[in-house]
């Protein structure tokens, strides 16, 4: 798309759309997009493809057209739509009843032990292991805590910016990432008593 192409009439375009035009569905994905995939991409389900999972978020964005009033910009309530439809796809899935030092790979081992054993940072090349092993912790976690520790700590969101994408109260979410966090570390406490045994 040019550079020079006028940005897009968010209000004519919705108008159009709810007249069921399907060019304007269109430049409105197409506008959107960028929005969705990002969430998508920072809260993807496992054995979700992000397609897919796009494809949904837009899907109940047009089914639900009729409720959005405008009291909010029309981004953040499709933002809503896509945590929440991530949230849901994360609570679909099956948690895994243990997580133990033999689900680990080679280097998240390493890594781990290097952790436990040495007051030192993980070496730079270990980082990818490093990164692996905390998702390998946050997917054992429910999924609003695992949201809220995604969202807080790993893409450093403020608790009013995960309030306005979650509709959580910011009471919640401050409670609902203590629990985490406390959850967090009895996790990998428990890795570390059983490599240590």
């Amino acid at each position: 798309m040019p550079d020079d192409d006028p940005p897009l009439d968010l209000v004519d375009c919705l108008a159009r759309v709810r007249r069921h035009d399907q060019a304007a569905a269109r430049e409105l994905v197409e506008h959107l997009h960028p929005l969705v995939i990002r969430i998508v991409r920072s809260h993807l389900p496992r054995r979700v493809a992000e397609e897919d999972l796009s494809q949904e978020i837009f899907l109940k964005m047009f089914t639900r057209l009729a409720q959005y009033q405008g009291a909010v910009p029309f981004s953040h309530w499709v933002s809503r739509i896509a945590v929440t439809t991530c949230i849901d796809h994360l609570r679909a899935q099956k948690r895994r009843p243990e997580f133990r030092w033999a689900d680990l790979s080679e280097t998240e081992a390493d890594v781990l032990d290097n952790i436990i054993t040495n007051e030192n940072d993980v070496p730079a090349n270990d980082a990818m292991a490093a990164h692996e092993l905390v998702h390998k912790l946050l997917n054992q976690l429910k999924p609003d805590d695992q949201m809220v520790i995604r969202m807080l700590d790993l893409q450093q969101k403020t608790i009013a910016e995960i309030s306005a994408l979650t509709g959580w109260n910011q009471s919640l979410i401050k409670v609902r990432a203590f629990r985490a966090r406390r959850k967090l570390q009895k996790l990998f406490q428990e890795l570390q008593k059983t490599e240590r045994t």
